[in-house]
């Protein structure tokens, strides 16, 4: 079993020794079980590099890393939105729209996020782990609860063994997704609050394709933690992602003057 563990300032960082630590010689699949990747600025990156992952990105027919990173959170929505609330029903109004395009059809990990299919009805649950860490800083400051994806998202009262409350966006829907590869990736984020009022969450993902997604997507979970804390009146803390399944896909020979920073790359 190869597997790893790295801690790394921001995005760019975090993702080149992520894929280092797959690409090595005694792994030749490079793949990696139970992978976790810590980045402690996860709102940062290198533009440059960016703009070379991208480049050639697009030579091979994906997304750019800014849609990627909108299906985790539309920054540009988030800008031009008066509240959490009102983020939340402007991008319920338009997911109708957001699921007709290519590889959308099934929806958005934010749209899971404020349109939760819960049994009963859909559940805004962005709008409600706000509000619990807001009153969680003004009160106890509880760090977290202890939880594996088996509630409802409307399961949100206090823990009647621990007394602890928490704050989980719930993704993969039981009963629902159940489909062997493709959306949703993502199950599970989980938000804590430490002492000194910093918010942190955890992203579990049951795989990761480090080209196609995995970029993108911390770009995408470090500007949702962002909106957060701010919203909740706190500071951003830490970024923890873990992979059931990491791989490194991807134009491999091209890759590798970028990771190793020795040239640029060639599309």
């Amino acid at each position: 079993m190869h597997t790893f563990t790295v801690t790394e300032r921001d995005v760019t960082q975090a993702w080149v020794a992520a894929c280092n630590k797959l690409d090595r010689k005694d792994n030749p699949d490079r793949t990696g079980l139970h992978t976790v990747v810590r980045i402690a600025e996860p709102t940062s990156d290198d533009a440059m590099f960016r703009a070379e992952l991208d480049r050639l990105r697009t030579a091979r027919g994906l997304w750019p890393l800014e849609t990627v990173a909108s299906t985790l959170f539309p920054a540009a929505l988030a800008a031009r939105s008066a509240s959490p609330d009102d983020l939340a029903e402007r991008y319920r109004r338009m997911y109708p729209v957001v699921k007709r395009y290519p590889g959308n059809h099934r929806g958005t990990y934010f749209g899971r996020l404020v349109s939760y299919p819960s049994v009963s009805k859909s559940v805004d649950q962005l709008g409600t782990v706000i509000s619990r860490l807001r009153a969680q800083a003004a009160g106890t400051k509880i760090a977290a609860a202890y939880e594996i994806d088996l509630a409802e998202a409307t399961d949100r009262d206090t823990d009647t063994e621990t007394g602890e409350a928490g704050a989980d966006l719930l993704v993969h829907t039981a009963g629902k997704d159940n489909s062997y590869i493709g959306f949703p990736c993502l199950s599970h984020i989980s938000l804590q609050l430490d002492r000194d009022r910093r918010v942190h969450a955890a992203a579990l993902y049951r795989s990761h394709f480090m080209f196609e997604r995995a970029y993108g997507n911390y770009l995408g979970l470090g500007r949702l933690l962002a909106y957060v804390a701010q919203q909740a009146e706190l500071a951003c803390g830490t970024l923890t992602v873990v992979a059931g399944h990491a791989r490194l896909d991807g134009p491999i020979t091209q890759l590798r003057p970028l990771l190793t920073g020795t040239g640029r790359l060639a599309a």
